[in-house]
C-alpha cells in the first residue's frame, strides 16, 4: 500500500535485546523505519573488556536471549585471543547451581569458581538478581569477583538491588536518555503552548515506562511532526487522498512523499534526538556505564564511570581505583602458625625478636612494602587455626582476630564457610585435595591365573556342587523312567451296553 510506518522492537520478557531481522515484502521494505536504534551492546561490551584487560571470562545468557546476537562479539574476541565461555541460564536458576554440586568434583568446582571471577550477565534484571543470590548462597561468588550486567532496560531500584546482593564488584551497562532543554521554545506553536508529556514531564510516570514505550511515544510525535509539515503542501493534498473503507490494493500516491518528509525530519523527544537519515534507522543511542569501586563500603556505592555513544565511543575511565589505605607508617599485629613451607622459623639471633620465613611471610613483606606499614608477628598460643566452640566463641587464629588481639592472620589456613562468616579472607593462592597412593602391583604370568577371580572356598563349593547336581539329575531321571515302564491299571466306569434281538416283521 506504500504507507510509511514505524516499528518499535520490544524486549522478550526483560532479556537483553538482539538484532531484529525484518522480512517485509520487497515493495514495503523501504517504507519501514526502525524507531529504536540498532543494537550496540556488542560494541559496548567489547570496549569494556578491552579497557579492563580481561583475558578469560564467561558469559551467562538468558534462555529467552537469541545467542546469534553474540556472533560479532565472539568473532572479535576470538581474533584477540580471548578465552570466552558461554553458559545458558534456564528459568529454574536454583536447579542450575544444585546440578553443579552433583556433577562436579571439588577440583572442578574450584576451577569453576575461578571462572566466575570475571563474568558478563546477559539476563533480565529479575533473573540476574536470583542468579547472584544463588551464587553467593552456594559460596561460588568471591569478594574479588567482577561481574558486568548488560541490559538496555533496568531501573535505578533494580540496580541498587543487584549491587547490594553482589559480593564483589558490579558494573552495569544500560541505555541512557539525555535531559532535554529549552522546552519552552520547543513546546510553542503559534504563540500557543502545546500540552504533551514531553512539555510537561511527570518524572514518576516516565520512570515506570519501558524503553519501548518511550520510543513508541516519540514515534507518534515524529509522525505528528511530519503531518504538521505536510499541511502547507497543497500538491500533496491533491494526491494523498486515501479511502480506507473501500477494499483496494492500489498503492497510496502520497506515501513516498510522506516517507521523504519523515526521513528529513528530526525531533527531540523522551528518548532524545530521533531521525532516520542513516539507512532508514534511528542512529542516536547513548549508554551509561555504572559501577562500584574498591572502598570501605565495597559493593555498596554506585557511581557513573563512563558513557558510550555510536559516534564518540567511550567517554570516561573504567580502570579500577586503588585503595586509599592510609596505612603508611601503621604497625600491624600479625598472628601466625608454623606450617612448612608457608611459615617457618628462621635463624634467630640471641636477644632479638624471633624471625620467620616462608611463602606467606614473603607475601606479607611484599604487602608491607607496597602499602607502607610495619608489622609485629607472633605465634598463636594454642597452636590452632580456629574452630567454633560450643558456646559460640572461637579459638586459634580466628579467635585472635575476633577478639581484636591481632589485626591480620598469616598462615596456611583453609577457607571455610563458617570462618568466612566471621572474618574476611584474601584470595586463595593454593588449592589442594586429599589423595591415596597405592603401590602398583607387579604383573606375573601364572598358569593358575584362571583361579584368581574366586577364592579357594568358592572353588571348593563349585567342585562339590558338580557331583551332587549330577547325582540328583541321575536319580530324577531313573525315577521318571520307572514310572513310564510300569503304568498303573486303569478301571472303566462305563455301564454295559444292553443288546436286544432284531426281529423282522412277518408277512
Amino acid at each position: 500500500m506504500h504507507i510509511p510506518h514505524l516499528y518499535v522492537q520490544r524486549n522478550s520478557e526483560g532479556s537483553p535485546r538482539t538484532a531484529c531481522q525484518l522480512n517485509p515484502s520487497p515493495d514495503g521494505e523501504r517504507y519501514t523505519l526502525a524507531a529504536r536504534p540498532p543494537v550496540h551492546l556488542n560494541d559496548v561490551m567489547l570496549k569494556l573488556v578491552t579497557e579492563l584487560h580481561w583475558q578469560k571470562f564467561i558469559i551467562f545468557y538468558d534462555s529467552e536471549y537469541d545467542i546469534r546476537g553474540l556472533q560479532s562479539f565472539l568473532d572479535h574476541t576470538s581474533r584477540q585471543g580471548l578465552d570466552v565461555s558461554l553458559q545458558r541460564v534456564d528459568r529454574n536458576i536454583s536447579q542450575v547451581f544444585s546440578s553443579l554440586f552433583s556433577t562436579m568434583r571439588t577440583e572442578e568446582l574450584n576451577r569453576y569458581r575461578d571462572t566466575l571471577r570475571r563474568a558478563i550477565l546477559l539476563l533480565s534484571p529479575r533473573g540476574a538478581q536470583v542468579f547472584i543470590h544463588q551464587a553467593v548462597e552456594t559460596n561460588l561468588a568471591s569478594k574479588d569477583s567482577h561481574w558486568v550486567f548488560v541490559n538496555e532496560e533496568i531501573s535505578d531500584t533494580e540496580i541498587l538491588e543487584l549491587v547490594h546482593s553482589a559480593l564483589g564488584r558490579m558494573t552495569i551497562i544500560r541505555q541512557m536518555f539525555p535531559l532535554w532543554k529549552d522546552s519552552n521554545v520547543r513546546c510553542m506553536r503559534n504563540n500557543h503552548r502545546i500540552s504533551s508529556l514531553l512539555c510537561d514531564p511527570q518524572e514518576g510516570y516516565l520512570q515506570s515506562l519501558e524503553v519501548s514505550n518511550l520510543y513508541l511515544y516519540d514515534s507518534v510525535l515524529m509522525l505528528a511532526n511530519a503531518f504538521y509539515r505536510k499541511l502547507d503542501d497543497r500538491k500533496w493534498h491533491s494526491m494523498a487522498s486515501l479511502n480506507c473503507i473501500r477494499k483496494s490494493t492500489k498503492p497510496w500516491n502520497g506515501g513516498w512523499s510522506m516517507l521523504e518528509t519523515i526521513q528529513k525530519g528530526r525531533i527531540t523527544g523522551l528518548t532524545g534526538t530521533m531521525d532516520f537519515r542513516e539507512n532508514g534507522s534511528n542512529s542516536h543511542v547513548q549508554f551509561e556505564i555504572l559501577g562500584t569501586s574498591f572502598s570501605e563500603t565495597f559493593g555498596k556505592d554506585v557511581k557513573k564511570l563512563a558513557t558510550w555513544d555510536s559516534i564518540a565511543g567511550l567517554n570516561g575511565s573504567l580502570k579500577e581505583s586503588r585503595i586509599d589505605n592510609g596505612m603508611q607508617g601503621v604497625t600491624v599485629k600479625v598472628v601466625t602458625l608454623l606450617e612448612d613451607p608457608f611459615v617457618m622459623v628462621a635463624e634467630n639471633i640471641l636477644g632479638q625478636p624471633k624471625r620467620y620465613k616462608g611463602f606467606s611471610i614473603d607475601v606479607l613483606d611484599a604487602l608491607a612494602k607496597v602499602l607502607g606499614f610495619k608489622y609485629e608477628i607472633y605465634q598463636v598460643s594454642d597452636s590452632k587455626y580456629g574452630t567454633q566452640l560450643p558456646n559460640g566463641s572461637w579459638n586459634g587464629m580466628i579467635g585472635e582476630l575476633i577478639n581484636k588481639r591481632a589485626d591480620l592472620a598469616v598462615s596456611a589456613i583453609t577457607i571455610t564457610p563458617e570462618r568466612e562468616s566471621v572474618v574476611d579472607f584474601s584470595k586463595r593462592y593454593m588449592d589442594y585435595s586429599v589423595g591415596i597412593l597405592l603401590r602398583k602391583p607387579e604383573e606375573k604370568l601364572n598358569i593358575f591365573s584362571l583361579f584368581a577371580p574366586f577364592d579357594l572356598a568358592v572353588w571348593a563349593c563349585i567342585a562339590a556342587a558338580i557331583p551332587v547336581v549330577g547325582v540328583l539329575i541321575f536319580v530324577l531321571n531313573r525315577m521318571q523312567s520307572a514310572r513310564t515302564q510300569n503304568p498303573r491299571p486303569r478301571t472303566s466306569s462305563r455301564r454295559p451296553r444292553s443288546r436286544t434281538p432284531c426281529t423282522a416283521p412277518s408277512g
